[in-house]
C-alpha cells in the first residue's frame, strides 16, 4: 500500500502536479485542500496533505506543532491502498527539505544512534485507518525521488480491516510492547511494526527500528537515513485526526570513558582550556545545491546535537584538490591550503537544543561536498 502510495505520488508530480511550499511557519493556522500542499511549522517541520489514492476532498490545518485533518470524504476499499497520507515530517522528501535538517545522515553516524522522535495523536471513532510513523532508508545520499531501500512503519493504532503490505513474519518486543512485523516489497522493502493495542502517544530511538529491520535482513547498516514522518493513512473517513505534537531531536551519543588511558609512569594529557557548557555539541552536513561547469554553490547546516544550547561554533574541513571558495554567506569563511575554517557569525552563534542553522559559499573547481567537522564554543 506505501509502495502504491509513494508510486503514485511520483507520477503526479511528473504530470505536472504542483507542490506549495510555505516559506516560513505561518502566524496563524494554514488551510490546505490541495493535493499535495504543504506549509512549514516551527520552522523545522513540514506538514503535508499528500492525498495521493483518491479523488475524494481532504483538507488539513497546521497547529503549533502539528496538524489536524479537517475534512476527509474517503470510501476506499479496506482490501486496497489508503486514500492519502497526511503527515509531518523532518527530512527530505521529493526534492523538498524541513528547514535546516541534517538528513540524509548514514545510519551508521552518531548523529542517528543519538536521534529521537515523538508524536502525539488524536484518534477518532468511525473511521477506517491506521496512525503511522514512515522512517524511510536509501542506499545512497538521496534527496529527490523515490527511496529505493526500506520504509519503516511504525502503526501506532489500526482502526478497521486493513494490514500492511506484504505478509505478517513475525512479532517483536519494541518499547515495552508486543508488535506484530509484516514484510513486503514493492521495489523497495517495506517493514511494518503494528501494535498490539493503540498507543496515543509514542517516543523512541528511531534506531530502535531500524535496527530490528536491519537484524531481519530487511535493511542495511550501509544505508542513508533520509527522513522521519508521522502521520495517517485513512481509507474511510478520517476527520478529527490529528498529530498534535512532533517533534524530531538529536541527543548525544554515549561519550566514552571519563577515565583516560594511561601508560604507568607517564603524565595525564592536558585538557582544552576553553570553556564550553556541559553537553555542547554540534554536527554539520555540507550539499551541493547548484553546479555548473567549473564551479558549485554548497549549502552547509549545522545542528545543535546537545543537551545544551550552543553559543557558537567553528566548522572544518578539507577541500578538494581543485577547489577554492569564492564567495560566502552567513560565516566567516577562511581558507589555508586545502583547509576550509567556518565560524559563526554574530547573529548566529547560538543554537538551541535540537535547532539548526545554515551558512553557504560558492566554490570553483569539481562539484563535491566537503566532509565536515564541526565543535561547539
Amino acid at each position: 500500500m506505501i509502495r502504491q502510495r509513494v508510486a503514485a505520488a511520483v507520477l503526479a508530480v511528473a504530470a505536472g502536479v504542483g507542490i506549495a511550499v510555505a516559506a516560513a511557519e505561518p502566524a496563524t493556522a494554514v488551510d490546505i485542500c490541495e493535493q499535495y500542499g504543504t506549509a512549514t511549522v516551527q520552522d523545522r517541520y513540514v506538514v503535508q496533505n499528500n492525498r495521493w489514492g483518491a479523488d475524494t476532498a481532504q483538507c488539513i490545518s497546521t497547529t503549533a506543532s502539528g496538524f489536524r485533518v479537517t475534512r476527509a470524504e474517503h470510501a476506499k476499499a479496506t482490501n486496497g491502498p489508503p486514500a492519502a497520507y497526511p503527515s509531518i515530517y523532518y527530512g527530505w522528501h521529493y526534492g523538498h527539505a524541513s528547514p535546516g535538517t541534517v538528513l540524509p545522515l548514514p545510519v551508521t553516524d552518531p548523529a542517528v544512534a543519538a536521534l529521537r522522535t515523538s508524536v502525539s495523536y488524536t484518534f477518532v471513532p468511525g473511521a477506517t485507518y491506521n496512525a503511522a510513523y514512515d522512517i524511510w532508508l536509501d542506499p545512497a545520499r538521496r534527496t529527490d525521488g523515490q527511496n529505493t531501500g526500506a520504509e519503516i512503519m511504525v502503526w501506532a493504532d489500526r482502526q478497521g480491516s486493513i494490514q500492511p503490505i506484504g505478509t505478517r513474519v513475525g512479532t517483536a518486543t519494541l518499547l515495552g510492547a508486543t508488535w506484530e512485523v509484516w514484510f513486503g516489497n514493492v521495489g523497495w522493502n517495506v517493514v511494518s511494526y503494528v501494535r498490539s493495542s493503540p498507543a496515543p502517544t509514542l517516543s523512541f530511538g528511531v534506531t530502535t527500528f531500524v535496527d530490528d529491520a536491519v537484524a531481519r535482513g530487511y535493511a542495511q547498516r550501509s544505508w542513508y537515513l533520509t527522513s522521519v514522518q508521522a502521520g495517517f493513512e485513512p481509507w474511510i473517513g478520517g476527520a478529527g485526526l490529528a498529530v498534535d505534537d512532533f517533534s524530531v531531536t538529536i541527543g548525544v551519543p554515549a561519550p566514552p570513558s571519563a577515565t583516560p588511558s594511561t601508560t604507568p609512569g607517564a603524565t595525564p594529557s592536558a585538557t582544552s582550556s576553553a570553556t564550553v557548557p556541559a553537553g555542547a555539541a554540534c554536527h554539520a552536513t555540507a550539499r551541493i545545491v547548484h553546479q555548473w561547469p567549473g564551479g558549485f554553490q554548497a549549502e552547509v547546516s549545522v545542528a545543535n546535537t546537545g543537551t545544551a544550547p550552543l553559543a557558537g561554533w567553528t566548522v572544518t574541513g578539507a577541500l578538494a584538490a581543485g577547489q577554492a571558495v569564492t564567495q560566502s554567506w552567513n560565516a566567516a569563511v577562511t581558507t589555508d591550503g586545502g583547509t576550509l575554517t567556518a565560524r559563526n557569525l554574530a547573529y548566529n552563534g547560538s543554537v538551541g537544543r535540537g535547532a539548526a542553522t545554515t551558512y553557504g559559499f560558492v566554490g570553483s573547481g569539481p562539484a563535491t561536498a566537503p566532509a565536515l567537522s564541526c565543535a561547539a564554543a
